[in-house]
């Protein structure tokens, strides 16, 4: 599919409930509000086509955006490329949901989160935080150094509760992923949740411990999903 089939396809599925809650949480216009379920089965014919991820995202809608996420080739994007897209993610669920998706799915994945973790930028440190919680939930445990992510942990308690609002949701989030499935330090992230406790984000609180425990019961430790991207 060329671009502008691409782009006629997604206005055809846009639906104005779906643009009214993209929007409640950020998103902007252009967009049209398609259902991400609804873009699969262009992707699959699709499948992996990086000139054509490039032109979509940079028309700067939203749904274009996320859909040159889903058939992006994240081999052929360099850390410069990523850097690029990160300048027009202007809200979380391009940041978090796109992004640091696509980064996930490479072999720079930690080193370029780490840049981010500490860039001091509210969006950039979600992204890397998020990238993290990708990574744990995908990749087997033996990729990661426990010695770094138990450092990540001790980060996470003494800096989450005077963070940036999006930076908060993703590091608690990341406790909670440490929890579920990165076992060799699922009691130490059980520890850090209860040290943190409740992380007041506009209003409402995040409880990492909580989720964990409801995951234990489940019998969910050690989750790890078999794709990232959709």
């Amino acid at each position: 599919m060329e671009f502008e089939a691409v782009m006629q396809r997604l206005e055809a599925l846009g639906k104005e409930r779906m643009k009214k809650m993209y929007m409640s949480n950020g998103a902007r216009e252009p967009l049209f509000g398609v259902a991400t379920g609804e873009m699969k089965p262009m992707s699959k014919i699709i499948k992996k086509n990086q000139p054509l991820a490039e032109q979509l995202y940079a028309t700067g809608n939203y749904d274009a955006m996320y859909f040159a996420g889903v058939i992006a080739d994240p081999n052929a994007m360099t850390e410069a490329d990523f850097e690029r897209w990160m300048e027009t993610a202007y809200f979380y669920m391009l940041s978090d949901f796109v992004v640091a998706v696509t980064l996930s799915e490479t072999d720079i994945a930690q080193e370029v989160a780490d840049k981010w973790i500490a860039s001091g930028d509210e969006l950039k440190m979600s992204a890397g935080w998020s990238c993290y919680c990708w990574l744990l939930g995908n990749r087997p445990d033996h990729e990661f150094s426990e010695d770094k992510l138990g450092g990540m942990l001790e980060q996470v308690k003494s800096a989450i509760h005077d963070s940036p609002e999006r930076t908060k949701y993703a590091m608690s989030n990341f406790i909670y992923t440490v929890g579920v499935s990165y076992l060799p330090l699922h009691d130490e992230a059980v520890a850090t949740a209860k040290a943190v406790g409740q992380v007041e984000v506009k209003k409402k609180f995040l409880n990492a411990l909580g989720n964990i425990e409801k995951a234990t019961a489940k019998g969910q430790i050690g989750f790890k999903r078999k794709h990232v991207r959709c």
